[in-house]
């Protein structure tokens, strides 16, 4: 019984860690680019957009294709950061805890 009252409060302390990282995870940004830097995206660790900056030299009506091609890449590469970002700090709150392999919290 002790083992499992010592599981309950770690169970408690990790949701509330939880909790909070996801509240931190809303306010971490990530930066995704494409083109060389040409075009940039600012998104939170939970996948919100922020913003998007492309250069002024990609502005040209015949390489418009080419500057959307980049803004979906920019946004892929951003949202992989946040991913990556998202699950590097979901895994500092469940370490050390008796969790099976392969359980997935968020």
């Amino acid at each position: 019984m002790r083992d499992l009252m010592g599981i309950m409060k770690q169970a408690q302390a990790m949701q509330q860690k939880m909790q909070d990282v996801q509240a931190e995870l809303d306010t971490i940004e990530v930066e995704g680019s494409a083109g060389g830097g040409m075009v940039k995206i600012m998104m939170t660790a939970k996948g919100q957009l922020k913003s998007v900056a492309i250069d002024p030299s990609l502005l040209n009506p015949d390489e418009k294709e080419i500057v959307e091609d980049l803004v979906v890449a920019a946004a892929n590469d951003a949202r992989v950061k946040a991913e990556r970002t998202m699950q590097e700090r979901m895994a500092e709150v469940t370490k050390g805890l008796p969790l099976p392999p392969g359980l997935k919290l968020f």
